[in-house]
């Protein structure tokens, strides 16, 4: 009998154990993931802040914050139900005019951007124009074309939005596969922030609006990406 009950015990005790390193391992794997995606929109960003066909610096000049949804995964010909993970870095202040803010993890389901070839990876970019569609998206789960209009951005260093609806979005979207980048509408997406990655980025629960307004420290993994945007883009030009 007595043998029983420290068998149990044991066997309890190891389970615990297995438990915990289990639930580790898995906190751990979560906490890199996150840094790998903030690295991976650094990256995303670097390219096409390079690329002559990338960015249009003048529109990124007016932007009250940066999306970067790397590598979103495609299943099937039409992307519909899609899902996507990534960041958000502002301008801060009340007004968004200030230094670019330390991100606010990001993301993405919803929307269809039309025929595509299954099992590819899309990086988006999506340039948020004005302060409505800025705080849409830190207050959680902004559906756009109904809580923030969006177009197809135009593509180019140089280039300028032109049409009406362009002029007038809140946010200018863009894709990039296989090195081509264009500009693609987004409209029927959602956007919010993504808790779990967040708390994995700042090591506490934290929401979208208390990163904005406290201002944590920047994560390493993404200093790099700040140093960009800064270095491209000091200073916003409010139209």
């Amino acid at each position: 009998m007595f043998d029983q009950t420290v068998r149990r015990r044991f066997t309890k005790f190891v389970y615990c154990i297995l438990a915990a390193s289990l639930c580790s391992v898995s906190v751990q794997a979560r906490a890199d993931d996150t840094t790998d995606r903030v690295t991976q929109a650094a990256t995303v960003f670097q390219d096409l802040d390079n690329a002559q066909s990338g960015i249009p610096h003048n529109l990124l000049n007016q932007a009250a914050c940066v999306i970067i949804l790397p590598r979103v995964k495609k299943a099937g010909f039409i992307v519909g139900g899609q899902y996507g993970r990534g960041l958000m870095s502002c301008r801060s202040g009340d007004s968004f005019t200030g230094k670019w803010h330390t991100p606010i993890m990001i993301q993405s389901h919803g929307g269809s951007v039309g025929l595509q070839i299954g099992g590819q990876e899309t990086d988006f970019v999506v340039l948020v124009m004005n302060d409505g569609g800025a705080r849409a998206v830190i207050k959680g789960n902004a559906k756009l074309g109904a809580d923030a209009t969006v177009a197809a951005g135009p593509v180019g260093r140089d280039a300028e939005a032109s049409t009406t609806g362009t002029l007038d979005a809140q946010m200018l979207s863009y894709s990039r596969t296989k090195g081509a980048f264009a500009g693609v509408s987004l409209a029927g997406t959602s956007l919010g922030p993504d808790a779990g990655a967040n708390e994995s980025l700042y090591g506490k629960k934290i929401s979208g609006s208390e990163i904005f307004s406290e201002n944590p420290p920047t994560p390493p993994s993404a200093q790099v990406l700040l140093a960009t945007l800064t270095k491209t883009s000091p200073t916003r030009i409010k139209k």
